[in-house]
């Protein structure tokens, strides 16, 4: 399943800023009056990329002199939140910080083997000839915009082009035929240093077409051709967290939020889980990782952003934990609307995480389990030079982003509290399967808890995008 991660086991007022240069290789020695109060700088070994918490907020300058005390160099800072990305050489960087302020998601575990989610291609990223995409028109084969009422709801409204949503993700081809009209290239950012970078070699996909398909599926164009998207009238913006390894490590998630906030979207995607782990715990340097998503995700609720995640495809219960502070990021924080799977018959998908409290709403993803189940069948959707098909909660999410993208097109004022009370009220309820025996063994895949409106397969049940316009 495609969601993107490979975990081992005038503006809002946003200001990134950067008070040095990032360098490769080198950091900023002590200064000779710091000599006696700091050891003096040791380098040699790689240069790493840290997170850096910081309490108060302080000012630029004031958490500059403290990264550089430290042997390190400030590569971004944002201020509303008191999160820092820094890179060092100094082996003991998180110590003269503190192992409950600093932490290299890089670091912590061996990258040298690439990790590409499952719809790695080796076509082009971007789509070189747009008029070669073929022009068929797929819609029929779009079960997912059915499950969903999506075609009956484009004939009332097809959302507008003063909703934004971010599709944070690998990347959005923007040669693609259904969706240059809907992809804004001026609110498109990459972040894969822990600062955005609005150049559009930063936001282009490099390795993946796993950004392009879950775009296609929030906002593909309605022009009779190819497939069409659950609010085709919205726009997107590419904002690029998953590097070429398939690693979505903390800083890069932190950058993108806080870019979707700073250029006032409605709605952000996040199909994905944050490295290095499936879980982050609130102990240790996990703490730092937990504790600036978490920042992340307040400010943008706060400043009138709503953040949609998938549940993951792990296919374990996320309320079941042997430690009470550990959550998926970003799925699992409070104020994140987290999508689980289902299948064409709507029944959770094998793969899908689930959890009672963790779970808000469920939507299309696909199944791939054979069995009593032989009709496995994904969500087509686009990818450069044209279309696939691909399962996961990665699919699931945009269809519930798409759904609130439609609620916010007809209540522009709504807050992202508002737009989460009606996508979930609005849900058409799924309850818990009398069997869930995916194989035909006589045991249960898993077990589902709870009741028909409101329960840890599918939460609130099926987002409808009927109800959203109606």
């Amino acid at each position: 399943m495609p969601l993107l991660r490979r975990a081992r086991a005038a503006v809002v007022g946003v200001a990134v800023l950067v008070s040095v240069p990032l360098t490769s290789g080198s950091v900023a020695e002590a200064k000779p009056d710091d000599a006696a109060a700091v050891p003096a700088c040791t380098t040699g070994g790689p240069a790493w990329r840290y997170l850096v918490l910081f309490d108060g907020n302080p000012d630029e300058h004031t958490a500059g002199e403290e990264i550089t005390r430290a042997c390190g160099e400030l590569v971004a800072y944002y201020p509303e939140i008191g999160v820092a990305v820094a890179i060092s050489a100094y082996r003991r960087f998180v110590e003269r910080l503190g192992k409950d302020r600093a932490f290299s998601a890089e670091r912590e575990h061996d990258a040298t083997a690439r990790k590409p989610d499952e719809t790695a291609s080796t076509r082009d990223l971007v789509t070189a000839d747009p008029g070669a995409v073929p022009a068929t028109d797929r819609g029929a084969e779009q079960w997912d915009l059915t499950l969903i009422k999506a075609q009956s709801a484009h004939r009332i409204s097809t959302g507008n082009r003063n909703v934004v949503v971010g599709v944070l993700d690998s990347g959005v081809d923007p040669n693609h035929p259904d969706l240059r009209s809907a992809l804004d290239p001026d609110l498109s950012a990459g972040c894969l240093t822990g600062r955005p970078d609005p150049d559009r070699s930063a936001w282009e996909p490099t390795a993946s077409p796993h950004g392009t398909h879950v775009a296609g599926t929030i906002a593909a164009a309605d022009d009779g051709r190819g497939i069409t998207g659950v609010a085709p009238g919205v726009r997107i913006a590419s904002v690029k967290v998953v590097d070429d390894d398939g690693y979505i490590y903390p800083e890069y998630a932190v950058c993108g939020l806080m870019w979707a906030t700073a250029k006032r979207m409605t709605i952000t995607n996040n199909s994905y889980f944050v490295d290095p782990w499936q879980m982050t715990c609130n102990r240790d340097g996990e703490h730092v990782v937990q504790e600036a998503v978490r920042r992340a995700v307040e400010y943008s609720t706060r400043h009138g952003v709503l953040t949609v995640a998938a549940a993951t495809n792990e296919g374990v219960d996320l309320a079941r934990r042997l430690d009470s502070s550990c959550r998926v990021l970003p799925a699992g924080l409070r104020g994140v609307v987290a999508v689980s799977a289902v299948g064409p018959q709507r029944l959770k998908a094998s793969y899908s995480s689930y959890g009672l409290g963790v779970v808000d709403v469920t939507a299309p993803g696909g199944e791939v389990v054979t069995g009593r189940q032989k009709a496995s069948q994904c969500v087509l959707s686009t990818v450069p030079g044209g279309y696939a098909q691909s399962c996961g909660t990665s699919m699931a999410a945009p269809h519930a982003s798409g759904v609130a993208a439609l609620l916010a097109a007809r209540h522009p004022k709504a807050s992202p509290q508002e737009l989460t009370r009606m996508l979930t009220t609005q849900a058409d309820a799924v309850p818990c399967p009398d069997d869930y025996d995916l194989h035909g063994t006589g045991a249960q895949d898993a077990y589902c808890t709870g009741y028909a409106p409101y329960n840890s397969f599918h939460g609130h049940g099926m987002v409808d995008a009927l109800d959203a316009v109606s």
